[in-house]
C-alpha cells in the first residue's frame, strides 16, 4: 500500500512546487512593475454626478403635481379628524359614526396612494439611474485609461489613500460632459 501512495505523494508535492515558483515568478515580475491602482467612492459619485442630480430634479418636478394632491388629501384629513375631535360630542350617532368612517376611507387611500407614489418614484429613479450608469462606468474607464490604471477598486473597501482616490476627478469629467452636453 505504501508503495503505490508515493507516486501520488510525488505528484502532488511536485504540483505544490510548481504552483510555488509560478507564484513568486508571478509576484516578482508584478513587484518589479508597480501596479497603479485607482479608488472611486462610488456613493459619493453617484451622488454628485451632475447626470444623477438633473435626473433627480426631474424626477422631483414629475412628481410634484401628485406630490401637492397627496399633501392636500392630508390637509383634507387633519381637517375631517379636527372636526371629528371637536364635534363627535354634539353630533348625532349616525352623523358621528359617517364622518369616522369617512376618515377611515381617507387614511387608507392616503396610505395606498403614498405607498404607490413611492413604488413608483423609486422604479423611475431606478430607470433613469440604469439609464446615467453606463455613462458613469464609461467615465471611470475612461480615467483609468488616460492615467494608465492598471486596476480601479469602488467601494466599500477597508481602506484607500486619498493618493489614489480617483472620484474627484471622474467627478469632473462627468461634470465636464453635462456641460457639453445639452440640458433635456
Amino acid at each position: 500500500m505504501a508503495a503505490r501512495s508515493a507516486p501520488k505523494f510525488r505528484t502532488r508535492a511536485g504540483l505544490i512546487l510548481a504552483g510555488a515558483l509560478l507564484f513568486l515568478c508571478v509576484a516578482t515580475a508584478f513587484a518589479q512593475q508597480a501596479a497603479r491602482i485607482g479608488y472611486v467612492d462610488m456613493k459619493r459619485l453617484i451622488d454628485n454626478a451632475p447626470q444623477v442630480l438633473d435626473t433627480r430634479r426631474r424626477l422631483e418636478t414629475e412628481f410634484a403635481p401628485r406630490n401637492k394632491a397627496l399633501e392636500s388629501e392630508q390637509l383634507r384629513l387633519a381637517e375631517l379628524e379636527a372636526r371629528d375631535r371637536r364635534d363627535s360630542a354634539i353630533l348625532p350617532k349616525a352623523a358621528a359614526d359617517s364622518l369616522k368612517r369617512e376618515i377611515e376611507a381617507l387614511r387608507k387611500s392616503i396610505e395606498r396612494t403614498r405607498k404607490r407614489l413611492a413604488e413608483e418614484f423609486k422604479a423611475r429613479g431606478d430607470e433613469e439611474f440604469n439609464r446615467q450608469w453606463p455613462r458613469i462606468e464609461a467615465a471611470v474607464i475612461a480615467h483609468a485609461r488616460e492615467n494608465q490604471l492598471d486596476l480601479v477598486i469602488q467601494a466599500p473597501v477597508m481602506y484607500a489613500s486619498a493618493q489614489i482616490d480617483i472620484t474627484d476627478a471622474v467627478l469632473a469629467r462627468l461634470k465636464r460632459e453635462a456641460a457639453a452636453t445639452p440640458a433635456r
